[in-house]
């Protein structure tokens, strides 16, 4: 019988392309896809459900199954407010592990950041910092933590930042390990890790991540 995996974020950069790959592998019998808005997938192997985040607990049990990649995210823009992140890149984010472990999964994989610490006086990494330490707290048998640079792909918006940083980031040597990274790349990692018995607890630094 295969694996059933569970992925939150499935509709951002990184969460489409992780359930890209997994239906491609015959090891994962089901893919349960937990989204706030409608997600359309030509793939049996998608069970798609809209879920009010806010409600999460009401949904205890669309996370039974064996591995939960955490790919959720928001910019300050996105939500408005940094209460309106935290909520998004902390709170939904941790809740939804505690239904994890409580449910019984045993392998649960994060997307954070580089530079990701509660001491960081940037709000994002401190917020991806505090995550990272919550989870590390949950009785998950293995705990897999990415910590990627700026994510690159298609989105349906235009970032001028993002494609600045792109650009002349790669060209600085001193911020090099900061280089922007495909998120196809970071999801490819994930699932590869996530078909493996790994060690209870492990961080993927950037250059960990790039599969090539």
């Amino acid at each position: 019988m295969g694996k059933v995996s569970i992925v939150i974020g499935a509709t951002g950069l990184v969460g489409r392309t992780v359930v890209d790959h997994l239906t491609q592998l015959d090891s994962i019998e089901c893919i349960i896809a937990l989204t706030r808005h409608a997600f359309d997938y030509d793939s049996e192997k998608v069970k798609n459900h809209v879920i009010d985040f806010d409600l999460l607990e009401d949904y205890a049990v669309y996370f039974q199954g064996d591995m939960l990649f955490s790919c959720l995210g928001t910019t300050l823009k996105q939500a408005g407010s940094i209460q309106a992140q935290y909520k998004v890149d902390v709170d939904y984010q941790l809740r939804a592990a505690k239904l994890a472990a409580q449910q019984g999964i045993l392998h649960y994989l994060l997307v954070s950041s580089s530079g990701a610490s509660v001491c960081s006086r940037s709000a994002y990494l401190s917020m991806k910092g505090e995550l990272e330490e919550a989870i590390q707290l949950l009785p998950f048998s293995c705990i897999s933590i990415f910590q990627p640079s700026l994510l690159l792909g298609k989105r349906s918006e235009y970032r001028v930042v993002e494609s600045f940083a792109s650009y002349f980031l790669p060209m600085i040597p001193r911020i090099r390990r900061y280089r922007p990274i495909q998120a196809t790349e970071v999801a490819a990692k994930m699932v590869l890790v996530s078909q493996s018995s790994g060690k209870a607890l492990e961080f993927f630094k950037l250059d960990d991540i790039f599969v090539n």
